[in-house]
């Protein structure tokens, strides 16, 4: 299977496929500018799978081991200040891989502003003056915009939840995190969601990551499948939790921010000034 990048019916969003890895691109500029970019990010992109197959022993262990490639070594960076907490590089991967790629599009300037989404992890590019108003993953109902510009020091954002496309070792339904990379990220929003949790909670369920996902980096670990409903205390206590580990890492320099949540409730850390999205124009 070879790696496709084609735009977009819209023509202005790149759109980059690769077995698991899925993209969409898009960058402001002039015209040329901006086809130049997106030719270096396909390019950049071609690689990127075999890459990181190549190391792929290593960055499912959680034991600090060598890497050589430039992904592989963002990967372990960003999850190496987590330990001795359980964490494998793979915490990072889209992340990392948002990041790598934005660093090709915007190569040879031109681009104003611009954004790497894979798969929900974004990598954000901000020239002087710029800014980018994001989705994440709240429930309908709650705000789920967010602003960044040029003068914030956030250029990633990343959500994990155990309802989302990755296990979970804890109950948030989503976290997510604004950092200076989405490599970090993405490595945050991964250990923040573990840290919402009940421990011993009847109404959740858990299962062995590998009885979930045979080839998980996470072994044998207890991931959740089910959250019961909760009380509006328990909510609150789990939500207490992972608030708590969000403050340790902002005070670490490694997250600006985040938002919890769970059963319709929400925490907030550091300015993340969150809005509902605008009405539809007629």
């Amino acid at each position: 299977m070879t790696a496709l990048a084609a735009l977009l019916a819209d023509g202005r969003r790149l759109h980059l496929q690769h077995g698991p890895i899925d993209m969409i691109v898009e960058a402001w500029g002039a015209p040329a500018a901006v086809a130049a970019a997106y030719r270096r990010a396909a390019a950049r992109f071609d690689t990127l799978l075999q890459e990181l197959v190549d190391e792929l022993q290593a960055l499912r262990s959680a034991a600090a081991r060598p890497v050589r490639g430039p992904v592989a070594q963002a990967m372990a960076a960003a999850a190496a200040p987590f330990r001795p907490a359980f964490v494998t590089p793979m915490a990072a991967v889209a992340g990392a891989g948002a990041d790598a790629v934005l660093a090709a599009l915007t190569a040879g300037g031109g681009i104003d502003r611009a954004y790497v989404n894979n798969g929900g992890d974004i990598a954000l590019h901000l020239a002087p003056g710029a800014r980018l108003t994001c989705a994440i993953a709240a429930r309908p109902g709650l705000p789920d915009r967010v602003t960044v510009t040029t003068a914030d020091p956030v250029r990633g954002i990343a959500t994990s939840g155990w309802r989302g496309r990755s296990q979970s070792l804890g109950i948030a339904d989503a976290v997510t995190v604004l950092a200076p990379t989405a490599a970090m990220a993405d490595a945050a929003a991964t250990m923040i969601a573990n840290a919402v949790d009940l421990p011993g909670h009847p109404g959740v369920t858990r299962r062995p990551a590998r009885a979930v996902k045979a080839d998980s980096d996470l072994g044998d670990l207890p991931v959740t499948v089910a959250v019961g409903p909760l009380t509006a205390a328990e909510a609150d206590a789990a939500l207490a939790a992972g608030a708590a580990a969000a403050e340790g890492f902002r005070a670490r320099g490694l997250i600006v921010a985040a938002a919890l949540f769970l059963g319709g409730r929400a925490r907030l850390v550091g300015p993340i000034p969150l809005s509902l999205p605008e009405p539809a124009r007629a």
